[in-house]
């Protein structure tokens, strides 16, 4: 019988890693969910084919299949892979001993965010040991207009699919969002804010008893690179304009971005 090669067998296995690579990176730009049609129209393979490697990913916990929608979407290896690169991203690096700092003195939780393909992404958090029961981890993908990490990105970042993303979330807001944002007009008057400010802060917003504050970090050239964000109980967290607790987050932030080049990384109180 005929056997390949040693070279025709390497290039073998290197295509076929090729495909599946192929596959799984179709399914990120697809949005980490699409149907198995979706998918081979994406990777322009048969059904069948696109069907075997996918088997494979589901086997090594790349990808997952929804049980109710038959859908595929990227599994818990794939989002630590994903996790794992971008934390070697600057922010992370510079801002972990600032994180750490910020959370011992104000007991509460703190994370870094960064912004991903789906939104603003929780990348590192750190959590006192009687933290506020909320469900926020690293991986969690935050909105822009209801989170002060999310208002941070919209008011400062770029990106031109922003303002569309806010006001896709606008339409789908609850009773005491839409009272704080009655309507589209409002989210330019609160970009505007959080500029003056600097920073953004929420009370009550996403999650009902929970405040959050978030500040940005700046690279050298001014562009935001990530959001340093503190949250606790209502009650014992005060994310007001002016507050203790909004000076430190400002400060810390400052010193990260001062740390990332940029020049004018004075804190806004």
């Amino acid at each position: 019988p005929f056997r390949p090669t040693a070279p025709a067998a390497r290039r073998r296995r290197v295509q076929s890693a090729e495909t599946g690579m192929g596959i799984l990176k179709a399914l990120a730009r697809l949005g980490g969910a699409a149907s198995l049609t979706a998918l081979a129209q994406a990777v322009d393979e048969s059904t069948a084919k696109v069907h075997r490697y996918l088997a494979s990913m589901v086997e090594e916990g790349l990808v997952t299949q929804e049980a109710a929608s038959q859908r595929y979407v990227l599994g818990p290896e794939a989002i630590h892979i994903g996790l794992s690169a971008l934390r070697q991203c600057e922010p992370i690096r510079a801002g972990e001993p600032a994180l750490l700092r910020l959370q011992a003195e104000l007991g509460v939780t703190c994370f870094i965010a960064v912004m991903g393909n789906l939104g603003p992404t929780i990348l590192r958090i750190e959590e006192p040991p009687l933290a506020v029961v909320v469900n926020v981890r690293a991986g969690s993908v935050l909105p822009l207009l209801w989170s002060a990490t999310g208002q941070v990105f919209l008011a400062l970042g770029a990106g031109t699919a922003l303002p569309a993303q806010a006001r896709q979330e606008w339409a789908l807001a609850t009773p005491r969002q839409r009272a704080v944002l009655p309507e589209p007009a409002a989210i330019d008057a609160l970009c505007q804010q959080v500029r003056v400010q600097g920073f953004a802060s929420v009370q009550d917003l996403l999650l009902p008893g929970i405040s959050a504050a978030a500040a940005p970090l700046r690279r050298h050239d001014g562009a935001v690179v990530g959001a340093l964000t503190a949250l606790g109980a209502t009650g014992g967290f005060d994310a007001r304009p002016g507050g203790d607790a909004v000076g430190r987050l400002c400060a810390a932030a400052a010193s990260v971005s001062a740390q990332l080049g940029f020049l004018n990384a004075s804190p806004q109180r």
